[in-house]
């Protein structure tokens, strides 16, 4: 069983994250703000951390490079921009990029490849 956090701001897209990676048996942890998502990162050392990209209060890129500092788990970035943001998020230190509306094949696909 793997702890994940999750920063997102979007109550629905966090529920249906939630509800998939628990039905696999994980620890789920919910930030709604990047700078709750960081302190978080800090205090439980993760397996993995998913990330919004659009995050209201900070540039999810940002974010991804304080939490490059702070935390040694990996980082998949989520996003609905399909325009020049899979080249931002990984020069910030994310893994992986995945485009919302997020399907479910392809959330296992990188949470499973991220935890091996």
């Amino acid at each position: 069983m793997a702890t994940i956090l999750y920063i997102e701001d979007n109550p629905d897209n966090m529920l249906f994250v939630k509800r998939a990676l628990e039905a696999r048996g994980h620890r789920f942890v919910w930030a709604e703000t990047g700078a709750h998502g960081v302190a978080l990162a800090q205090v439980l050392t993760p397996d993995l951390i998913l990330l919004n990209v659009d995050l209201p209060d900070a540039d999810g890129c940002a974010v991804a490079e304080r939490l490059r500092d702070t935390a040694r788990a990996p980082i998949i970035a989520l996003t609905a921009n399909v325009f020049g943001s899979a080249q931002r998020t990984r020069a910030a230190g994310c893994g992986a990029h995945v485009l919302k509306p997020v399907s479910l094949r392809d959330l296992w696909k990188h949470v499973e490849a991220a935890l091996c």
